[in-house]
């Protein structure tokens, strides 16, 4: 802002403030004045203007009020102040009570914003439900079946499964360390030396021997 613009706008603010002689807010300014001068340009103003002695500032929590130096005009009635100071202190405590209306509707807002509509708490509703219901049906399944084996014994089975394969191992091991040993002097094949001692392997049983 040029300071030609910052002159005439301290100049029509005194002004106005010199001709109501009544208290004003920087908003209440701002509009009184048609928005001829911006927001920004008229709170610097008035700051200016009381920084200088110009004009007097009240601060009400975070809000300040503006009125025009009582000393430049005539003696007024013990009255007419206390009607003066008494509309001060009503204005103050009416943009207290504004400010705190905007922060409870900020507040208010900012909830409803990071909320769920209405349609998707529908949505979420309905997706719980198929989830429910798919729980409820593995349970009636699992409950319904006469084959149902409880977790304690489930897991004993499948310990007992692991200690037997790994002893099927070792035998198997061992026995063709043994058949190895017997054919390093054996005249015959392996297969021959298994049938003359009755050896029978997991091929001719035809079983696996589990993973």
């Amino acid at each position: 802002m040029s300071k030609t613009k910052e002159v005439a706008a301290e100049k029509a603010i005194l002004d106005y403030v010199k001709a109501q002689n009544r208290p004003y807010s920087s908003n209440d300014i701002f509009n009184n004045l048609h928005k001829e001068h911006g927001k920004a340009a008229v709170v610097r103003a008035l700051e200016q203007l009381a920084q200088d002695n110009k004009i007097k500032e009240k601060t009400y929590g975070k809000q300040k009020i503006y009125f025009a130096d009582q000393d430049e005009f005539p003696d007024v009635a013990e009255a007419e102040l206390a009607a003066m100071d008494q509309e001060t202190n009503a204005l103050g405590e009416r943009l207290q009570e504004a400010s705190r209306q905007l922060q409870a509707r900020e507040s208010l807002l900012s909830s409803l914003s990071n909320s769920l509509t209405t349609e998707q708490v529908a949505e979420k509703i309905k997706q719980m439900a198929e989830e429910r219901d798919k729980l409820v049906a593995r349970l009636e399944k699992l409950t319904s079946n006469t084959s149902f084996v409880e977790p304690k014994v489930r897991d004993k089975i499948y310990k007992d499964k692991e200690t037997a394969v790994k002893e099927w191992r070792r035998r198997k091991r061992m026995a063709n360390d043994m058949l190895d040993a017997i054919l390093e002097g054996y005249p015959k094949g392996k297969k021959a030396l298994l049938e003359e001692t009755g050896v029978e392997t997991d091929e001719d049983a035809k079983v696996v021997m589990p993973k």
